[in-house]
This record gives C-alpha cells, sequence and structure tokens, in this order.
C-alpha cells in the first residue's frame, strides 16, 4: 500500500508563556524555529511575546518565516505582541482555539503550565471523539512530559483510555525527529466506546 505523508504546512504550537529554569528549553525552541523557517512551515501559536512562546516567534519570524498569532482581546491589552506576519485578535480563549485549530495540519506541545496542558488534552480529546484526525506531537524536552505520560499510561491501565487512543500521540525530545515522525503518524479513528 502507497503510504500518503501527512502534508504538514501549518502548525499549531502550545506552549508556555514563561521560559522555566532551565537553558535546554529556549535552545531547543530556537532549533525547532529554525526548522520551522527552513521547511516553509508556518507557526500558528497563542500571540504572546513572552516565555517560550515568544522565544519561538521571534525565532521563526527572524529567520524569514512566518508565524500567525491568535490572541484574545483582554490578554492582547495587557502583553506585547512581536512583529509576526497575522495576527487575529479575537473575543476570548475559545475562539482562539477554535481558530488555532482550524487553521493547522497538526499540533506540537512544548513545555508550559496549566493552560498548555489544558490545551494539549482538549485537543487529544478532539482527536479521540474523532472530531479531527491531526496528529499530535509533543516535545519532551528535558523530560518534561515523562510524568504526565505515566499518568496516561495509568489511565490504560485502569481501564479509563484505550491503548490506540494512548498510541495517538508521538513524542520525542528533537524537533526534527518529531517533526519526521508528526508526518508520517497515520491517526484513524478509533470508536471512544
Amino acid at each position: 500500500m502507497h503510504h500518503v505523508q501527512n502534508s504538514l504546512k501549518r502548525i499549531c504550537v502550545f506552549c508556555g508563556s514563561s521560559s522555566g529554569i532551565d537553558s535546554e528549553y529556549g535552545r531547543r525552541i530556537r532549533e525547532l524555529g529554525a526548522f520551522f523557517a527552513e521547511n516553509e512551515l508556518v507557526l500558528v501559536y497563542g500571540g504572546g511575546s513572552v516565555g517560550l512562546m515568544g522565544e519561538l516567534a521571534r525565532a521563526v519570524m527572524s529567520l524569514g518565516g512566518k508565524v500567525i498569532g491568535v490572541i484574545p482581546k483582554r490578554i492582547h491589552g495587557m502583553v506585547e505582541t512581536p512583529q509576526l506576519t497575522e495576527l487575529h485578535v479575537v473575543e476570548n480563549m475559545h475562539e482562539r482555539k477554535a481558530m488555532m485549530y482550524e487553521l493547522s495540519d497538526a499540533f506540537i506541545v512544548l513545555p508550559g503550565g496549566i493552560g498548555t496542558v489544558e490545551e494539549f488534552f482538549e485537543i487529544y480529546t478532539w482527536c479521540q471523539l474523532g472530531i479531527h484526525l491531526k496528529p499530535i506531537g509533543l516535545l519532551n524536552i528535558r523530560n518534561y512530559f515523562d510524568r504526565l505520560l505515566s499518568f496516561v499510561d495509568h489511565m490504560v491501565a485502569e481501564g479509563f483510555l484505550k491503548p490506540a487512543h494512548r498510541n495517538i500521540l508521538v513524542i520525542d525530545e528533537h524537533p526534527r525527529v518529531l517533526l519526521a515522525r508528526l508526518r508520517d503518524k497515520e491517526i484513524t479513528y478509533i470508536e471512544k466506546l
């Protein structure tokens, strides 16, 4: 059977508005940004200028890449926005997530706080329910997601999550490897019940 790669053009990245305590986070984020720019991938992200969010957007823009930011009005009024290709100012967080989802062919989750984890679980749930069949990757810098993933494995062990739904996730610590694996990932709808 001929295997068709996903055509990933626009990738939504969920990430923290903090930078984390280790320089490894920023280094990997800049590597990811360079990969986006070199491969003409469009970054779709939350529009902020601080933390890993800002670091990633600036990395892509500084190398001539394209970045689409989506930010709620209230946050837009409170923070600076870096120079972007496009910026959409929306009413609220729900609209923000809906637009980021609509614009994107795949999702990458980077280290972040509860907002990032909430975005991850929502997009993961939508995939489980068959609302979308877009690949989801976690960039596991400094093994950041290991404890979260062991909890997801616990869900499987306790009978609350099917192994097939656990296997939806693509996990790697290297941006290039993660993107290559997302491109190769075939996601088919599996009944939740």
